[in-house]
């Protein structure tokens, strides 16, 4: 990841996009390009959204790559490690989603007892 970040730094230093790259600016980017791997599985059922044509599955490939590098740069400005805020927050959801209650179903957390 630290290598990523590193390259990413350097893309945007050689264009001078570092004055665009607002936390605000890379937020709003992530959310497009997210939308944009939504469009992918737009309409189809979910045996469709499982087996992916080559040429479909090769734009989403290229549509996580975005999401992941808006993500990345994202964090990066924020002095946050991707990478540890994922670690942490699958600790938190462990905690909140204790397999006795939570296999088998996709109900929240908050609807486990009712």
């Amino acid at each position: 990841m630290d290598d990523l970040i590193a390259k990413l730094r350097a893309f945007a230093a050689e264009r001078d996009w570092d004055q665009f790259h607002s936390p605000k600016n890379l937020a709003m980017a992530l959310a497009v390009e997210a939308a944009e791997l939504l469009e992918h599985f737009q309409w189809l059922t979910e045996e469709e959204s499982r087996t992916l044509d080559p040429e479909t599955l090769a734009k989403v490939r290229e549509e996580i790559g975005d999401v992941q590098l808006y993500l990345a740069r994202l964090a990066d400005k924020l002095g946050l490690s991707p990478l540890d805020a994922a670690r942490d927050k699958l600790e938190i959801n462990r905690r909140k989603y204790p397999p006795e209650k939570a296999r088998g179903n996709a109900v929240k957390s908050t609807d486990f007892d009712r």
